[in-house]
């Protein structure tokens, strides 16, 4: 193990926090008032968590495990290490959690006055991961998404106090939109933990197999899949992207910075012929501003 894994491991609040670098959008950027990124880094704190519960990627040495109460010999069963999550996200409404990250979020829920449904539903999404490794159709993945993505956005308006119906309806196709692309980026990693979210329906629409998935590059039918699905993926970040004008200030820019995440992701996967097999298309820090400009301008 290197030394900065060690000091993961021994410090997992800090090894699950570290990892927003990684995503397609901005966690918790310098720009917004030091409560905000407070709270963001609290909302972001649980989210990477439970899904790392879900994946089976905690840090090596079992330090989350125990301190969500569960013993070293079951500390491989995620299903019981959520039900344990799910314990602990409990006191954090009512008591004194025991994981450093749901401490932190214990402080944002009351200064937010948040609700439980949105954690809930993020630990639904996981425990139905253990579950349920493929999609029939398009409407199922929606369902999932509901679950394992659109919590985030409302967590994002609460915090931020400019939730209302309609924003919230716009966040949700945001978020299953970013869901929708972070899926087509990691086929390959998803398909080696025996996961695929591409409709099933879709997939013999395109006559892809699954072992199509499993090749190193890409061929005909998989790209025009991978196509076809970030299309869908597209039109629905355009039909959140008024979300973007419905608010002011650096909010805006912040949400600006969620739409155009994942149209430079999109952009990304086209220039890659939408071969993602080899790895996940990521893409540049110019891309990503050009694309935050364009958001802000209402185009795109």
């Amino acid at each position: 193990m290197t030394a900065t894994g060690t000091a993961r491991a021994g410090d997992p609040e800090r090894g699950t926090l570290d990892k927003a670098a990684g995503e397609n959008f901005p966690v918790a950027p310098f720009f917004l008032p030091k409560d905000w990124r407070t709270d963001l880094v609290a909302v972001y704190g649980f989210a990477r968590l439970v899904d790392d519960i879900g994946d089976g990627d905690l840090a090596p040495g079992g330090a989350d495990a125990r301190l969500l109460g569960v013993s070293p010999a079951e500390a491989e069963d995620r299903l019981l290490l959520l039900d344990a999550f799910e314990a602990d996200l409990d006191r954090v409404f009512e008591g004194t959690p025991g994981h450093p990250l749901l401490r932190r979020l214990q402080a944002t829920v009351r200064r937010r006055s948040l609700t439980p449904e949105p954690f809930l539903g993020l630990i639904a999404a996981n425990r139905q991961d253990q579950l349920v490794t493929r999609y029939e159709t398009y409407d199922d993945l929606l369902a999932y998404c509901e679950l394992s993505a659109n919590p985030v956005g409302r967590l994002v308006l609460a915090v931020t106090g400019t939730s209302t119906p309609e924003r919230i309806r716009l966040s949700d196709a945001i978020c299953t939109a970013l869901q929708i692309v972070e899926h087509l980026q990691d086929v390959a990693e998803d398909l080696g933990r025996d996961r695929i979210y591409l409709p099933a329906e879709d997939m013999k629409r395109f006559h892809v197999q699954e072992a199509d998935l499993a090749a190193k590059t890409a061929g005909a039918s998989v790209r025009a899949l991978v196509a076809y699905e970030s299309q869908r993926a597209r039109e629905l970040l355009n039909e959140g992207a008024p979300l973007v004008g419905s608010v002011h200030g650096r909010l805006k820019l912040l949400l600006a910075g969620f739409v155009a995440g994942g149209r430079a992701a999109l952009r990304a996967i086209a220039a890659a012929e939408h071969d993602v097999l080899p790895g996940p298309p990521k893409p540049g820090r110019l891309q990503l501003l050009r694309e935050v400009g364009v958001t802000l301008r209402g185009e795109g």
